[in-house]
């Protein structure tokens, strides 16, 4: 397997692993699993944070997007658009993982399970286009 394609992997689970935190924080944001997750402690401090966690879900959502539509014009042959795609939303996924890490040094698992798979899908991808 290419390191392209090792990439493109890397990324497309990156973009399913966001994709699921959209659905935790804008569709099941009050469940009692879900708030266990992010340590809500009751069900009405997640209806306090439901409206941000509503919004920053889609953020995940939206980086998801851009990395599957990243990923389709690079297998189709616009490589430059596909790869500066990717480099955007894979960059943000890192940069969102390490704003996690150094405002909550805690939370870094949280920031390893959203930030290592794009930050070796991006490295591998630049390799690549060396």
């Amino acid at each position: 397997m290419s390191l392209s394609a090792v990439a493109v992997v890397l990324l497309g689970l990156a973009a399913l692993i966001h994709v699921y935190i959209f659905v935790l924080e804008s569709l099941l944001w009050t469940r009692p699993s879900t708030r266990r997750t992010f340590g809500v402690r009751t069900a009405e401090d997640a209806e306090t944070l439901k409206p941000m966690a509503f919004n920053q879900g889609f953020y995940n959502l939206f980086l998801s997007i851009g990395t599957v539509v990243g990923i389709a014009l690079l297998v189709t042959g616009t490589t430059q658009a596909g790869a500066a795609l990717l480099l955007l939303a894979g960059g943000s996924m890192v940069a969102a993982a390490l704003v996690l890490v150094v405002s909550s040094p805690k939370l870094w698992r949280a920031a390893a399970i959203q930030g290592v798979l794009p930050l070796i899908g991006i490295i591998l991808l630049a390799l690549t286009l060396l």
